[in-house]
C-alpha cells in the first residue's frame, strides 16, 4: 500500500537522490560529465597548445584570447540552428555525429599541428558543440518522472559541469603536463610538444566515449512527448520552424516574460563583469580586490543555485524568477555606490545569489512549462542571448566608462570624486531592476497578490503557498468514507474547512459532450480540461484566504476516453488544465472505483489515477479497502495538520 509521509522529505540531497533515480537520467548526467570534462580539458590544453605553436610574442599573447574567443564565437552565431536541429530530427543522432565530429577535429589539431589551425579547428569543436547541447537541454526533461523533478535535475547538471568537471578536466590536464616533472622523463619523450598533444588525444576519447554510451545506452534520447506539427511527410521545414517559434514566443507569455527578464538580467552582468577591473581599483584595493570580488561573486552563484529550490516553494517560479531580477538590480545600487571593499563584497554576493536563483529558475521553467516540439528552440535563443548580450554588453562598458570619465563632486563641503564605473553600475543597477518588474507583470498577469507580498516571502521564512490546503478525493462511488472524512476534517478544522461538490463539474461536461455529439478521445478529453480548469478558478479564492478545500473528483486528474491509454498525455493536459495543483490526492481503492465516471461517458481514471499515485506517493494516499472510515479519517486529518504545521 502507498502511503503519504507526514513529514515528507523534501532536502536537496534527497530530491537529487530521487532525479538520479532514473536510469535514463543517470546515464545523461554521466555522459554529461565525459562531454564537459573534456570541454575544460580542451580549452586549457589547446591554449597552452597555441602559445607552443605561436610564430611570434604577439602570438603568443592572443593564444589564450583567441581560444576563449574562438569557444564563444559559435554561440553567437549558430545557437538558433542548434535548436532548430533539436527540434526537427532525431535528439540522439544529432548528438552522437556532434560527439564523432569532435572526436575527429581534435585529432584532426594534434595532426596537422599548426597555429592557425587550433583555433579554427577550436571553433569548429564548438560548433559541433551547438549541435549537442540544445538537444541534450531539449531532452532532459523526457527522462524524468514529472516536471517537478527539472530543478532538481537542472541542479545537478550544473553541478556536473561547473564542478565535478572542472576538477576532472584540469586534473588531467595538470597531472598530464606534470609528468615530465614528476616523474623526470624527458620533456620530448612523446615528441615535441607531444603531452599537450596527448591531452588533446585524451579529451577526443572523451568524446568519443560519449557517442558511444549515447549510441548504445540512451535510447529514451530519440522519444518525445509530442508530435512535430505537421508539414510534409519529414515535418516542417527550418523556415516554418522559425516562424512557428516566433508565434510561440509571441503567443506565450511565460516565455515571452522569461527572455525579456534575461535580456536585462545578462545585460547587468555584462556590464558588471565589464566595469569590474577599474572598479575594483576605484576601492583602492588593487588586483587582491577584484580577486576578492570575483570569488563573492561565484559565492553568490553557488549559494543561488542551492537556495533557488527553497525558495520556490514559497514563490512560484514564474514570480521567483521576476523578483530575482529585481533583487539583482536593487543589490547593484549599494554596489555603485559602496566606498568600502566590505560593503563592496556584501553585495556583490547578493547580486550573485539573486544571479543563481534567476537562472536555475529560468531553466526550470524552460524544461517544466515549454512544450517538448519548442524547448529545443527555446533553450537556443536563452544560450545564445545569454552570450551576445553579455558579450555586447562587456565591450560596450569600458566605452562608456571612459566617456563618462571621473566626476568631481563637493558633498556637505567635501570634495569628492567619482569615477565612470559608479554610473554605469547603477544605471545597469536601475535597468535591471525595472526590467525584471516587466517580466514579472508578463509572467504572472493573472496574480491578484501584489510583488511586495512576494518579495517579503522571498525574504523571510515563510511558507510558498499563501493558499490553503487542496484535498482530493476520487474512487468510492457510494461516498460513505468520503463523507465521515469531511465530517471529521470538519470537526478538526472548523469554518476552514470548505467542501466543493464536483456533481455539477460532471454534469457539464456530459451536458457538453452530448450537445455537440463529441466521439472522439482528443476532443472529450479537451472538454473536460476546460471544465476542470474553470473548477479550479472558482476554489482558487477559498484557497488563497488560507481555507481548506475538499472536493471529490476534481482536481490533478482530467479524465480521458478509454481508448487513451498513454498516462503522458494525461499528466500533459492536467499540469496544463490544473493550477494549483492538489496537496494530497486521496484515493479510495476498491472495486467499486477501477471506473467512478459514469457508464454513458466511457470514461474510465481509476487505473490511470492509481499509476500516477505509483510515482506520486508524496501526494497520493491509497486507502485500502479493508480500512475503516475512523482510520481512515484519522490519517488524513494527521496529514493535513502536519502540512499547515509546517507552512505556520
Amino acid at each position: 500500500m502507498d502511503t503519504v509521509s507526514e513529514k515528507p522529505r523534501t532536502s536537496t540531497i534527497h530530491l537529487a537522490r530521487r532525479v538520479l533515480a532514473s536510469r535514463p537520467f543517470r546515464r545523461l548526467w554521466l555522459v554529461t560529465g565525459l562531454c564537459s570534462s573534456a570541454d575544460w580539458l580542451t580549452v586549457m590544453t589547446l591554449a597552452a597548445l597555441a602559445g607552443k605553436l605561436a610564430p611570434n610574442a604577439i602570438g603568443m599573447n592572443f593564444a589564450f584570447s583567441g581560444v576563449l574567443f574562438a569557444n564563444i564565437l559559435p554561440g553567437l552565431v549558430f545557437a538558433p540552428i542548434g535548436g532548430l536541429l533539436a527540434d526537427r530530427f532525431n535528439r540522439r543522432v544529432v548528438m552522437v555525429i556532434a560527439d564523432v565530429l569532435r572526436f575527429g577535429l581534435l585529432l584532426s589539431i594534434v595532426f596537422v599541428d599548426e597555429y592557425w589551425w587550433v583555433f579554427a579547428g577550436t571553433f569548429l569543436v564548438q560548433v559541433a558543440a551547438i549541435m549537442w547541447i540544445p538537444c541534450k537541454d531539449a531532452a532532459l526533461p523526457n527522462l524524468l518522472r514529472g516536471p517537478e523533478q527539472v530543478e532538481s535535475a537542472t541542479q545537478l547538471g550544473l553541478v556536473m559541469t561547473y564542478g565535478v568537471s572542472v576538477a576532472i578536466g584540469g586534473g588531467l590536464f595538470t597531472f598530464v603536463t606534470g609528468i615530465p616533472a614528476v616523474f623526470h622523463v624527458p620533456q620530448d619523450m612523446l615528441g615535441l610538444r607531444g603531452f599537450l598533444k596527448l591531452c588533446v588525444v585524451i579529451a577526443a576519447l572523451l568524446y568519443l566515449a560519449s557517442a558511444v554510451s549515447i549510441a548504445t545506452r540512451l535510447p529514451e534520447l530519440s522519444q518525445r512527448v509530442a508530435r512535430v506539427r505537421p508539414g510534409g511527410p519529414a515535418g516542417p521545414g527550418f523556415r516554418e520552424m522559425l516562424r512557428d517559434g516566433a508565434r510561440y514566443i509571441r503567443g506565450n507569455r511565460v516565455v515571452r516574460g522569461l527572455l525579456i527578464g534575461m535580456m536585462g538580467a545578462f545585460a547587468a552582468g555584462g556590464a558588471v563583469v565589464g566595469a569590474a577591473q577599474p572598479y575594483a581599483l576605484s576601492l583602492l584595493g588593487g588586483q587582491a580586490a577584484f580577486g576578492l570580488l570575483l570569488l563573492a561573486i561565484f559565492v553568490g552563484l553557488v549559494a543561488g543555485l542551492l537556495g533557488a529550490p527553497k525558495l520556490a516553494r514559497r514563490v512560484p517560479h514564474a514570480r521567483l524568477f521576476g523578483l530575482a531580477i529585481v533583487l539583482a538590480g536593487i543589490c547593484l545600487i549599494p554596489v555603485a555606490l559602496s566606498p568600502h571593499l566590505t560593503v563592496a563584497m556584501i553585495a556583490v554576493t547578493l547580486v550573485g545569489a539573486c544571479a543563481g536563483t534567476a537562472f536555475l529558475t529560468g531553466i526550470t521553467i524552460i524544461g517544466s512549462k515549454v512544450e517538448d516540439a519548442m524547448r529545443g528552440r527555446i533553450n537556443a535563443i536563452y544560450q545564445s542571448m545569454l552570450k551576445v548580450v553579455v558579450g555586447c554588453t562587456v565591450a560596450v562598458t569600458p566605452i562608456l566608462i571612459t566617456v563618462i570619465g571621473k566626476q568631481r563632486f563637493s558633498l556637505w563641503g567635501h570634495p569628492l570624486v567619482v569615477d565612470g564605473t559608479r554610473p554605469v553600475i547603477l544605471g545597469a543597477g536601475v535597468v535591471c531592476a525595472v526590467i525584471g518588474v516587466v517580466a514579472y507583470r508578463q509572467m504572472d498577469a493573472k496574480s491578484k497578490s501584489p510583488g511586495i507580498a512576494d518579495l517579503v516571502r522571498v525574504m523571510s521564512r515563510r511558507p510558498a503557498h499563501t493558499r490553503g490546503f487542496l484535498l482530493v478525493l476520487e474512487g468510492e462511488t457510494d461516498g460513505t468514507r468520503a463523507s465521515r472524512l469531511v465530517e471529521r476534517l470538519g470537526v478538526e478544522f472548523g469554518d476552514s474547512l470548505c467542501a466543493v461538490d464536483p456533481a455539477m463539474d460532471l454534469a457539464r461536461q456530459h451536458d457538453v459532450v452530448s450537445l455537440v455529439d463529441l466521439t472522439g478521445t482528443r476532443a472529450r478529453a479537451l472538454v473536460a480540461a476546460a471544465v476542470h480548469a474553470d473548477s479550479v478558478e472558482r476554489v482558487t479564492s477559498a484557497l488563497e484566504s488560507g481555507r481548506i478545500v475538499v472536493t471529490r473528483r476534481f482536481a490533478e486528474l482530467v479524465p480521458l476516453a478509454s481508448a487513451a491509454e498513454d498516462v503522458d498525455d494525461l499528466r500533459e493536459l492536467a499540469s496544463w488544465a490544473a493550477d494549483p495543483a492538489p496537496d494530497l490526492v486521496v484515493l479510495f481503492d476498491s472495486a467499486s472505483s477501477a471506473s467512478p465516471a459514469s457508464s454513458d461517458q466511457h470514461w474510465q481514471v481509476g487505473q490511470m489515477i492509481a499509476e500516477i499515485a505509483t510515482y506520486r506517493a508524496d501526494r497520493h494516499l491509497v486507502v485500502d479497502p479493508e480500512e475503516s472510515p475512523e482510520d481512515v479519517a484519522d490519517r488524513v486529518t494527521a496529514i493535513v495538520r502536519a502540512a499547515l504545521a509546517r507552512s505556520a
